[in-house]
């Protein structure tokens, strides 16, 4: 078959891992970034090393995430900032860690678990993940209805089939040269940060509590409801794909493989990826500031629907575009992150099962699983369907994420399979901390939604 294409099994090898050769992931754009000599000076590295934060950082702000965000804000006004820079902070530690892993190694997390674990427990992994990918792509497919709908007034199932065209739009990026992707995604990115600052300065929020919402404080566990949307947002934080993402990105850079170049190569990229995650945090505390500053203390603080949140934004601010801009950043959300989708769902397929689907393949079934069910929700229930099976998504990406976070854990720990790159102490204490916080959160999560009459203020 023309567009599949098997890649020969590497050998045993020492160090730690069974397999002493493997095609590089992601092997068409891998080693193609130029780096410049470290005599250069270090604003030309930071330079070429900039890029794969980006694209990780918009799992943090892609369309499943603003649910949560305007249910803290327009609830309980500034209050659970705090919860999602603590989420923001266990991101950034989670994200260090997959980034370590591909430069040292040379491998991806789903190459390095398929080198690790037996071949059951790998498709296992491999089937989970697949899963999770396609949550993820059915958040884009809903998010991008909407938007349109919101924008253009294309009904909601027209809205759902036309994102199956971007199938064509990856395709065409591809062959421009990584680069030009991180380009891309850089300008969505910005596009949606300069909206939610145009939002934020025309909902004018108050001063003094938006920065008392720095501080955590103990109404977020003893309020009952409170402590449920702080769980949403903690739970939903690491999405799953974004690690085997990020493990692989990170090898675009053309460095030498040895154990200085390593070093600055982990230097720079988690600045990179750190500066990227900070700018997410802004992103997810703009959408709950604004919800607060509008929603916050009127008869409309119960709002958590997009949709809603789009009628309402325009007439409560009394500014006309208040909503368009709002759609707009919502679009580019949407957009933004198929184009991880499709990376991400390269990655894991080629690192799993060791085959290769031509990208514009892989993400057609990719995307036909996530269209379908949008399509029959749509369909049968409309709107507020489609805000349902937004949730549900998330609650999928939500249990499979410590499926990703454990290995991870445990491969960066192992010291001979990283050498003197292993976690030290302290990352290792750390590490472990925030899988097994983020397992506990999600399994709560879970819970709550399959018996909703056992969650907090029911």
């Amino acid at each position: 078959m023309a567009e599949v294409e098997t890649i020969s099994s590497p050998q045993p090898t020492e160090g730690g891992w069974k397999r002493l050769s493997m095609l590089p992931s992601l092997s068409e754009v891998h080693a193609t970034v130029p780096v410049p000599h470290k005599s250069k000076g270090a604003w030309l590295t930071m330079l070429a090393y900039l890029g794969p934060g980006l694209l990780v950082s918009v799992g943090y702000m892609d369309p499943g995430n603003w649910a949560t965000d305007l249910a803290g804000g327009a609830q309980f006004g500034y209050l659970l900032i705090s919860v999602i820079l603590i989420s923001n902070l266990l991101a950034i530690i989670l994200q260090h860690l997959a980034l370590k892993l591909g430069i040292v190694t040379g491998r991806d997390l789903a190459q390095a678990c398929r080198d690790h674990y037996s071949r059951r427990v790998s498709f296992a992994l491999w089937v989970l993940c697949e899963i999770a990918i396609a949550a993820c792509d059915l958040a884009e497919v809903i998010g991008s209805a909407i938007a349109l709908n919101l924008l253009f007034g294309f009904p909601l199932m027209l809205g759902v089939v036309l994102t199956a065209l971007d199938v064509f739009v990856v395709l065409f990026l591809q062959r421009k040269g990584f680069r030009f992707i991180e380009a891309l995604v850089g300008v969505l990115i910005f596009t949606i940060g300069f909206c939610f600052a145009y939002e934020i300065l025309v909902s004018q929020p108050a001063i003094v509590p938006l920065l008392a919402g720095f501080i955590p404080r103990s109404q977020i566990v003893m309020n009952p409801s409170a402590l449920y949307v702080s769980i949403g947002i903690l739970g939903a934080t690491v999405m799953p794909h974004n690690l085997y993402l990020h493990s692989s990105i990170v090898q675009t850079r053309a460095f030498e493989r040895n154990h200085e170049e390593k070093a600055r190569a982990i230097k720079f990229a988690t600045i990179d990826s750190t500066g990227a995650l900070f700018f997410a945090f802004f992103i997810n505390a703009a959408i709950l500031i604004v919800a607060a500053a509008t929603f916050y203390g009127t008869k409309h603080a119960n709002v958590a629907d997009i949709g809603q949140a789009y009628q309402l934004l325009s007439p409560v601010l009394g500014v006309p575009v208040a909503s368009t801009v709002f759609a707009i950043a919502l679009l580019a959300s949407g957009q933004n992150s198929t184009l991880t989708g499709t990376l991400a769902g390269q990655i894991v397929m080629e690192g799993f099962l060791n085959i290769r689907l031509r990208p514009w393949l892989r993400r057609l079934i990719t995307r036909s699983i996530a269209i379908i069910p949008a399509i029959i929700v749509t369909y049968f229930y409309g709107a507020k369907g489609t805000g349902q099976l937004l949730i549900l998504s998330q609650v999928i990406l939500s249990f499979q994420l410590s499926f990703a976070v454990f290995p991870l854990v445990q491969f960066t720990n192992d010291k001979v399979k990283m050498g003197r790159f292993a976690n030290p102490g302290w990352l290792k204490v750390l590490g472990w901390s925030v899988a097994i916080i983020i397992a506990l959160l999600n399994a709560y999560l879970l819970f709550v939604t399959i018996f909703p009459q056992l969650a907090p203020g029911s």
